[in-house]
């Protein structure tokens, strides 16, 4: 199926946008992304939040909580487009709760707000994590037709996000005009967190990724990620979700293409998955439970890593003209930003024999 022409017509000059979580990693992409149409951008950022990903940037930037139904009242008035890019996203909190709080309440908040401002779209980014994923494998992946086993629902951050995609999915059936995007393993600059999946790659840099498990990843840059947004909003279908991925690669040609490019050893030991599941609940049960600690193993990445995070995203080439550049290219543009804002130690900087792709910048 082919899309039949813009679904709304296309951002410009003139339109208001606002694009909440708009200092965050995904966030600040979508910011650079609507700017780039010429439309006006209203970036909400959390309170006392970090803003350094929007500096020099032509936005409006206003404070406001997910959790405070009045702020998002504010924030979305007299906007055209919202694009609801904030969440809660780590694999463990010491407040479980905030993860339901944020991530479904606030969204409901955000669907509530726009109604009532009578947004024209509402691009809601969810996740790839709500899928289905049983038998899929780097060769098999699956689409956004694949349903989730409950059982499947690794994590606080897995299940908030599935409730609240339901949440946004029953203010579409009520005729709000929602569109779901979901991103698989985004990498690039400006992972100031890091994400889990910028941890993967700056434990590589570091010489802390001895070895892989038989996992895969879908890696995709995250302006690629960013530019999926725009064209959900402009030509998605109401109520329909569009998976925004890259190239099927397995953890071991992951590391073997961060070595490529940043010329530093690759990891050769293949870990079973057993192990990592063990690492996990130890990690989970001492610094978790006992120690009130973010885990150094999380053991919803020890489950995740146990699956093969395998997607199609033929929906949004086909629908929305969606392209996304080389995985070589994404990573190497992770890498270098990772190291050009220090994150990386000095001794393995010295040892980088940097490797650029054709395509990249």
């Amino acid at each position: 199926m082919t899309g039949s022409g813009p679904a709304i017509a296309p951002l410009g000059v003139g339109d208001r946008v606002l694009v909440t979580g708009g200092a965050g990693f995904i966030g600040s992409s979508v910011v650079r992304a609507v700017t780039a149409t010429g439309a006006s951008v209203r970036a909400l950022v959390e309170p006392g939040g970090g803003r350094e990903n929007l500096t020099g940037m032509d936005v409006e930037i206003i404070e406001g909580d997910l959790r405070d139904a009045g702020s998002m009242v504010a924030a979305v008035g007299g906007c055209r487009v919202v694009f609801h890019v904030a969440a809660l996203y780590r694999f463990w909190a010491p407040r479980p709760e905030d993860f339901y709080a944020i991530n479904v309440e606030g969204t409901r908040h955000v669907l509530a707000a726009a109604r009532q401002a009578g947004c024209e779209r509402v691009v809601y980014t969810s996740t790839v994590g709500t899928l289905g994923l049983h038998g899929a494998t780097t060769d098999a992946p699956v689409d956004e037709k694949s349903y989730a086993h409950v059982d499947h629902l690794f994590g606080y951050y897995k299940q908030s996000k599935y409730v609240a995609e339901h949440e946004v999915l029953r203010a579409g059936a009520e005729g709000l005009p929602v569109v779901l995007v979901q991103p698989t393993t985004p990498v690039g600059p400006r992972d100031r967190g890091p994400t889990p999946t910028g941890q993967t790659v700056l434990d590589f840099l570091n010489g802390r990724m001895p070895g892989y498990v038989d996992t895969t990843l879908n890696i995709v840059d995250v302006e690629d990620v960013a530019r999926g947004h725009v064209l959900a909003a402009e030509r998605g279908q109401k109520g329909r979700s569009y998976i925004l991925g890259g190239v099927n690669l397995t953890l071991k040609e992951v590391l073997a293409t961060l070595a490529e490019v940043t010329g530093l050893p690759a990891a050769t030991r293949r870990f079973p998955s057993g192990l990592a599941l063990a690492a996990g609940h130890v990690s989970n049960l001492v610094e978790g439970r006992w120690l009130g600690r973010a885990p150094s193993v999380p053991l919803e990445a020890a489950k995740m890593s146990t699956t093969h995070m395998s997607f199609d995203d033929r929906r949004a080439h086909d629908e929305l003209d969606y392209r996304s550049r080389p995985p070589e290219v994404a990573l190497y543009r992770a890498a270098r930003w990772f190291v050009d804002a220090g994150m990386v130690r000095p001794a393995r900087v010295d040892r980088c024999r940097w490797s650029s792709p054709e395509d990249a910048p």
